[in-house]
């Protein structure tokens, strides 16, 4: 019987090579990276290499890795869907993002133990490898005149903005983005998450930036509520907001590295834009739940800077190591900062400071005091990161 088993496998093995040689086929050449939800690469598994401009709808499968190689973006009438737990390693270069544009959806749900990850596809992954996630909706600006007139993202220069408060963008659900940031030039540069114009028919849960080289969450306008916010280490401002921004943002956790700017940078209008100021309306969101962690009063910084004329209702904050809290700057012509806290339109309510020297710095040209500004000093608790941080994010 071994004898027979012995010819069998000898004849066997002469039919595969015989096949081989009659087939004109290309060898199957497999290229692999490792699975860390943490960037980097090495070789262990199948990356699926995606990106480009799209016209249909396209559905990432699930228990699968990517490699985003370039630009993609969804045109309008298409949606993207990206199953729970799915991670998306990103190639280098400021110009590898994904942009939903006006009229496409994002279906991206993940869980707190599966979260969907964006993350860096370099070696050593750090900060800027890469560009960031960029939604573009229907919702109102202030940078152009209204109806349904539209701004361009600095960014893949794609239209933003409209007259449809209620405009539906798709669901961000328990989302990780890493090692984003990468600057196109001197004044376009990725966030790690960038909303522009995108309406309150959005959902959007369970967010967090990490390790960003620009803004971790920036907001250009719209109406679109946000909700589990977490920033940690971005080395611009981690949450900004301008163009007329209106939303809600609720339970907001922010830690600072060694490399960082502002907390909070809010502006009532797009400063770097230069043909906005008396805009028709001024960013006036509701802000509720927050902890903005430092690195110590010793470290210079401002926790949340208010300029431009932003309005905005804050409630329940916990400012942690920082020299100055809030920083208002503004004037009595175009920024008019300082008005809204003489007309309520800008308030903080129940407020805690911790290792702080500044609670208030006034520099809008308007007289008011800190009680003006301030209800509730020492009432603040923030928001139980503790809790809700808990299987999906980084630190």
């Amino acid at each position: 019987m071994k004898t027979n088993y012995l010819f069998l496998s000898i004849a066997l093995v002469a039919i595969l090579f015989a096949s081989c040689e009659a087939d004109d086929t290309s060898d199957i050449i497999i290229n692999s990276t490792t699975n860390n939800n943490g960037g980097g690469s090495e070789e262990t598994s199948n990356l699926i290499e995606i990106g480009g401009t799209k016209t249909e709808d396209f559905t990432l499968e699930i228990d699968k890795e990517y490699a985003l190689t370039e630009a993609l973006i969804m045109m309008d009438g298409t949606t993207l869907t990206i199953p729970l737990g799915t991670v998306i390693k990103a190639s280098a270069g400021a110009d590898v993002y994904v942009a939903i544009s006006q009229g496409a959806k994002i279906i991206a749900e993940g869980t707190s133990s599966k979260p969907i990850v964006f993350t860096s596809n370099v070696a050593t992954p750090n900060a800027g490898d890469w560009g960031g996630l960029i939604i573009l909706g229907k919702a109102p600006v202030n940078s152009v005149a209204g109806g349904e007139s539209t701004s361009t993202s600095e960014i893949g220069g794609l239209p933003y903005g409209g007259s449809h408060i209620e405009d539906n963008s798709g669901i961000i659900k328990y989302v990780r983005v890493e090692y984003s940031g990468g600057a196109a030039d001197a004044s376009s540069e990725n966030n790690g998450f960038s909303f522009y114009g995108v309406g309150n028919g959005t959902t959007i849960e369970y967010i967090q930036a990490f390790e960003g080289k620009d803004d971790g969450i920036e907001f250009f306008g719209g109406t679109v509520n946000a909700s589990f916010i977490s920033v940690i280490g971005a080395q611009d401002d981690s949450v900004d907001w301008t163009e007329g921004f209106s939303g809600t943002l609720s339970n907001i956790y922010i830690e600072h590295g060694v490399e960082h700017d502002k907390g909070i940078e809010a502006d009532g209008f797009n400063t770097d834009i230069g043909n906005n100021a008396n805009p028709q309306f001024f960013s006036k969101p509701t802000i509720n739940n927050v902890v903005i962690l430092g690195r110590g009063s010793a470290s210079g910084n401002e926790a949340i800077r208010l300029r431009a004329g932003t309005q905005g209702i804050f409630n329940n904050i916990l400012i942690i190591g920082f020299e100055e809290g809030f920083d208002l700057d503004g004037d009595l012509g175009d920024s008019p900062t300082g008005q809204g806290v003489v007309d309520g339109n800008l308030q903080v309510n129940d407020v805690s400071f911790n290792d702080v020297l500044l609670n208030m710095k006034n520099d809008t040209e308007v007289i008011f005091t800190e009680e003006n500004f301030i209800t509730g000093d020492g009432n603040g608790t923030g928001t139980d990161y503790a809790v809700w941080k808990n299987g999906w994010t980084r630190n």
